[in-house]
């Protein structure tokens, strides 16, 4: 009689416990599946990864630019003398590398901080693009004068032109760098140089530093694309940047996304099988 009760008394405190166990744990784990803890940074440490630590990634950069070499040689040949001649470049991933930044932020947890990200140009410690140093300088033998467009603020402008100046960029001047002012359109920026100069390149990591209409006219990018098929490499020199830029614009739906959501957009748009 005493062995069938304990038995029983065990078998109720063990269904008790079962039901507890299910009553508390089963409701974490469906919202474990459904909303999955996403640290929305680290979906950015492969391309970090490959950028700070690849060879194909620094063979990309010697070929990008030294196609942009062979292709200065050529538009210099076609160049009339009614202007003066120049190249135009973009800075962050086309002169200098950031991925230190980039790098910083996803171990903060974090995609993109504006604070972080002026303490990190205040440390003037961006080191050069693989091949830019190289062609700039010849590009300036060549008498090619370089302008450098970009969409850093006017808040790093001394010490963006200090980062290129330790380096020994050509034309590193107050002449020749265009900071963001109004907008992050370089449309109006590029027609100012244009009234002075024949652009002969422009080099960039982001369609947009070389027109308006890959992504801001509305258009389909991967039409325009291949409409200017031509002009890559020869007019226009595409430098590697798989850690941001316009074209993750592509993949988001709605405003104000927070990370999280972003991050779960992306995985939605991913192709599979």
């Amino acid at each position: 009689m005493v062995r069938a009760f304990l038995i029983h008394k065990l078998n109720y405190i063990l269904m008790k416990l079962t039901f507890v166990l299910v009553t508390f744990l089963l409701p974490i784990h469906l919202f474990a599946q459904n909303n999955p803890p996403l640290n929305a940074a680290k979906d950015y440490t492969m391309a970090v990864a490959w950028q700070q630590h690849s060879g194909e990634y620094k063979a990309l950069c010697f070929q990008a630019y030294n196609f942009a070499r062979l292709s200065l040689d050529y538009r210099l040949k076609e160049a009339d003398t009614s202007k003066r001649n120049c190249v135009v470049v973009d800075i962050d991933e086309t002169v200098l590398d950031n991925s230190p930044f980039q790098g910083h932020e996803i171990k903060r947890g974090v995609s993109y901080d504006p604070k972080d990200w002026t303490s990190w140009t205040s440390k003037i410690a961006a080191d050069t693009v693989p091949g830019a140093l190289g062609f700039l300088n010849y590009a300036s033998s060549r008498k090619v004068e370089t302008y450098y467009i970009t969409n850093r603020e006017q808040a790093d402008y001394t010490a963006t032109l200090k980062n290129l100046q330790r380096f020994g960029f050509p034309d590193a001047d107050a002449a020749h760098l265009m900071v963001k002012t109004t907008t992050s359109d370089k449309e109006t920026r590029r027609k100012k140089v244009l009234e002075q100069y024949h652009i002969l390149l422009l080099c960039g990591d982001n369609l947009s530093d070389f027109s308006n209409v890959f992504y801001r006219e509305g258009k389909n990018t991967a039409e325009q694309v291949s409409k200017f098929r031509d002009e890559f490499g020869r007019h226009f020199i595409v430098l590697p940047n798989p850690m941001y830029g316009d074209w993750e614009k592509l993949l988001y739906q709605g405003e104000h996304l927070n990370e999280s959501e972003k991050a779960k957009q992306r995985m939605e748009g991913l192709k599979g099988y």
